[in-house]
C-alpha cells in the first residue's frame, strides 16, 4: 500500500497551490476589469472594492510564493531557484516554465511599484499596473504547458472557468462602456435638447 510521501506531498502542494493561485489571479483580473474609473463596483462602495482587491491580491501572492517554493524543492524535477525568476533558464520544460517566470516577474514588479506608489506617482503606477493583464494569460499558458493534468479533468475545467469568467467580465465592461454616452456627446445632446425643453414649458 502506497501513501503520500514527502516527495509526493510537495508535488501535490505545488499543483494545488498553482490551481488556487490561478483562481485568485483571475479574481484579481476580473475585479480590475469590472471596476470603473471611480474605483467602484455595482452595489459596493469604493473603500470596500479597494479592500477586496487588495486582500485577494495579497492572498494570490501568498499562494504564488508557496507554489514556487514547493516546485523548487520538489525533487521530482530540477527547476532551481534561478529558473523561477529567469525566463527559459530551466532544463525542465524551459518554454512553459519560462512563461511562468515572466508572469512571476511581472507580478513582482506590480508588488514593488505598489509599495513605492507614493514615490513614483499615480500615473506611473497605473501604467505599470496594466502589466497584470499580461501576467494573467502567461500564467494560463504556463499552467496548460507545464502540467499534464491541466490538459484534462478538473484542472482543465478550472482553467476554462478562469478564461470564461475573464471573458464575461470583459464583455460586460465593453458593453457597459458602449452604452455610456461620452462626455462630449452628453454635452452636445444636452444642448440639442435644451430648445425642445424650453418649448415644452
Amino acid at each position: 500500500m502506497t501513501g503520500i510521501t514527502h516527495t509526493t506531498a510537495l508535488w501535490y502542494a505545488s499543483r494545488a497551490t498553482g490551481v488556487v493561485t490561478m483562481l485568485l489571479l483571475t479574481a484579481v483580473v476580473v475585479l480590475g476589469i469590472l471596476v470603473n474609473r471611480q474605483g467602484r463596483l455595482p452595489g459596493l462602495p469604493a473603500f470596500a472594492v479597494t479592500g477586496l482587491h487588495r486582500n485577494v491580491s495579497l492572498l494570490a501572492v501568498a499562494f504564488l510564493v508557496i507554489h514556487v517554493v514547493t516546485a523548487i524543492v520538489d525533487p521530482f524535477v530540477t527547476i532551481g531557484l534561478a529558473a523561477a525568476a529567469l525566463p527559459f533558464a530551466s532544463a525542465y520544460k524551459p518554454f512553459w516554465l519560462g512563461l511562468g517566470a515572466i508572469s512571476l516577474d511581472l507580478i513582482a514588479a506590480l508588488i514593488l511599484t505598489s509599495l513605492a506608489r507614493a514615490r513614483i506617482g499615480r500615473r506611473a503606477w497605473r501604467g505599470i499596473h496594466w502589466l497584470a493583464y499580461a501576467a494573467w494569460p502567461l500564467a494560463i499558458l504556463h499552467s496548460l504547458g507545464s502540467s499534464t493534468g491541466a490538459r484534462s479533468g478538473l484542472e482543465l475545467s478550472v482553467l476554462a472557468g478562469c478564461v470564461l469568467a475573464t471573458a464575461a467580465g470583459l464583455t460586460w465592461r465593453l458593453s457597459h462602456a458602449a452604452r455610456q454616452v461620452p462626455r462630449a456627446g452628453r454635452a452636445a445632446a444636452a444642448l440639442r435638447e435644451a430648445p425642445a425643453r424650453e418649448a415644452m414649458r
